[in-house]
Formats: C-alpha cells, structure tokens, sequence
C-alpha cells in the first residue's frame, strides 16, 4: 500500500460534546496537543517554528471563554493554517447543518443546482465572507481553498465562529438572481443526516457514439461490491473488444485513500492500445487530493495521458498517511502526517492540467460538462 490517508472532514454542520465543557476543559485540551502534535507528527515543524507553534497555541489559550466551542474551533482552524500542511487538521464532531449547499463556477459561488449567486452572509459581502475564511483555510492553493470553502459555507458553526453570524441557530445569506436582484433567505440549522458512503468506488461506461471509454475513479478504496482486480480485468476486455476511440480517467471527485488500489490499471494500461498521444485523457480538478493526486502523477510521468480540467487541491509532493488522536476533553479528533511522499522530485505546489477547463454557472444548469466536452471533440 502506498498510502493509507485519514479521511474524514466532518465540516457540515455544529459541533457536539459529550457535556458542557469549561475554560479548564479547553486549556487542557491546548495543553494536550501542544505536547502531543509535535510528538507524532513526522515534521510538524516544517513550515512552522517550534517558538511560532508555542506561540500561536499560548495565544489561543489567552483568548478562550467558558462555553466558547465556535471560538475554539475557528482558533484550532487557524492553528492548522499555521502548522502548514494539508493533511494536518482538526475534525469536530457536529450534529446540525444549514441545509443548503453551493457550488463555484467561473461567475462565482451559486446555490447548488441553482441560478442564485452567493453575493454576502449576515450583510457581510462575499469579498469579506472569503476574507475571514482565508484565516482558517489555507489560501497558497486556490484550488485547496476552494474545495474546503465549499464544505464550510453551510456550517453553522463556523460561521458564527468567524462573526460572520449572530447564532449557531440559523444563517442569512445574500443571494442574487438571475433577474439581479439580492434578497436575503434565512436558512435555519437542522440535524445531520449520516450521509452512506459511495456505492461504487469506480464505475465506467462505453459511449458508442463517440467512441469514449468513461472510467469514474471516485475513490481510491476496493468497491466491497466489486474488487478492483475483477473490474480492471472488466474495462480491459472492453478495451480489446469495443477499440475505443479515447479513454478517460476522471479523478475529479477523488480526495484519496490508498493509491496502490489503482495499480493493476496502470500496469494494464502501460501495454495497451489506448496509451498513445491523443487517446488517453485524466481529468483532475479541486476535489483531487492526496493518493488521487499520486495516481494522477504516476499518469503524467509514466503514460502518454493529457491532464486536462483544473489544478489539484493536493500538492504533488506532500506530508501524508494520516493518523489521528482525540482531544481528552471535546474529543475532538486532531488528524496528523506520518511520512513524506516526493512523487515527483522537483515539482511544488498542486498537479497542473495540460489543458485547463473552466466550468460555467450556465452550462452546469444546461447539463454541459465542459472537461467531457473538450475531450470528446479532440
């Protein structure tokens, strides 16, 4: 296994403890991971002095009230963004959620399936709103900021934690039609529903009329209903039969696991007829993370694959296999990296596309995919 990643982050909705915790609880909770992070983290001092860590959680401890769980949840957010590295982070345990849900297109931030544009929440305007949560997210990686936003902006909690709300109770957003008009809509706070994880880990599908392979890699886990060594064997013979015109490989709502799963496919595909320039396409985006993101390496460095879509919300060479320990008190999980992947000697920050997409507000209400587009027309 190449990576075995810490997945996980819960960031929808309040958070719960087990009882009404006090300022000592929270101290102890600081003092705990202040002698413990450094301790199991691999190099928790990469990006950040051991004087700057002591510093910044000495500071959160000055600033902590009684009963303050958003405060303290919004500091530790902070304190990640400090640390520096993408896998380290905190994950709260929450119950409730604003049931409302947004998606970024090239316009902006929209209502998820609608033509409502996000433009302020609680009378802050979206330049302010994206300000503050620049504090708690880290920021070098616009695609990394974005796709953590996305998880953030109906989260109650948070928001009240960045004063962006009044209550943990309910939020007011901002949201201007298609008429141009802004009205504010009250969203209140409802309890989460256990979301069931992916029914298939990776399907594929064959278009006869354009002669497109599909393969959707959703997640890098064994399907419980379909072990991957049978499916890989499944796309090949399609592969033999159909002599499809292109394939493609989307990675764009993979956010890791275990990059090893994936290795029966790229050993298949470093013989086939479909790695060859102009057949084979990988596409990648903001939800791209950690062993999604070294598969997606290994098929740049090692195939004839074209990237096309947008840059990763991973780095190429990063910290990573997480593993994580509770806070004693909030029982807050703090999840941290154990080793360091150099997938590709040489190459910082986030996996580029060869070919860069931007996705439309228009085209997504029309059911255009615009990464699909461009490689079913070349």
């Amino acid at each position: 296994m190449k990576s075995l990643i810490f997945c996980g982050l819960l960031l929808l909705s309040i958070p719960v403890f087990g009882q009404r915790l006090t300022k000592a609880d929270y101290l102890s909770d600081l003092d705990y991971l202040k002698d413990t992070l450094p301790k199991r983290h691999i190099n928790l001092f990469a990006k950040i002095s051991p004087a700057a860590f002591d510093r910044a959680v000495d500071s959160i401890k000055s600033g902590i009230g009684p009963a303050d769980e958003d405060n303290f949840i919004v500091a530790l957010y902070r304190l990640m963004v400090a640390i520096g590295d993408e896998h380290t982070h905190i994950e709260p345990v929450f119950t409730r959620t604003l049931p409302i849900q947004f998606e970024e297109f090239s316009e902006g931030f929209f209502v998820a399936g609608k033509d409502s544009a996000l433009v302020g929440i609680g009378g802050h305007d979206i330049k302010e709103v994206i300000r503050r949560f620049k504090t708690i997210i880290r920021s070098e990686n616009p695609s990394f900021f974005s796709s953590r936003l996305l998880t953030m902006l109906n989260n109650p909690s948070v928001l009240k934690g960045l004063q962006l709300t009044d209550s943990a109770s309910f939020a007011i957003y901002q949201l201007r039609g298609a008429d141009g008009k802004t009205v504010d809509r009250l969203v209140r706070a409802v309890p989460v529903v256990k979301k069931e994880e992916n029914a298939r880990s990776y399907t594929y599908s064959y278009d006869q009329r354009s002669g497109t392979l599909y393969f959707d890699y959703l997640e890098c886990k064994e399907d419980q209903a379909s072990p991957f060594a049978a499916f890989n064997q499944e796309l090949f013979s399609v592969i033999r039969d159909k002599h499809p015109k292109r394939l493609v490989v989307d990675l764009r709502n993979n956010s890791g696991g275990n990059s090893g799963i994936l290795t029966p496919f790229l050993d298949s595909l470093k013989t086939s007829n479909v790695n060859a320039s102009g057949k084979l396409f990988v596409l990648i985006g903001k939800q791209t993370f950690s062993s999604a993101i070294m598969n997606a390496v290994d098929l740049k460095r090692n195939t004839h694959a074209i990237l096309v879509g947008e840059p990763t919300s991973g780095s190429i060479n990063h910290y990573g296999e997480v593993r994580g320990f509770h806070l004693p008190h909030s029982r807050m999980i703090i999840g941290y990296s154990t080793r360091y992947w150099e997938n590709w000697p040489g190459h910082d920050g986030p996996l580029r596309p060869d070919v860069v997409i931007g996705y439309s507000e228009k085209n997504s209400i029309r059911g255009i995919d615009e990464a699909l587009r461009y490689v079913n027309t070349h």
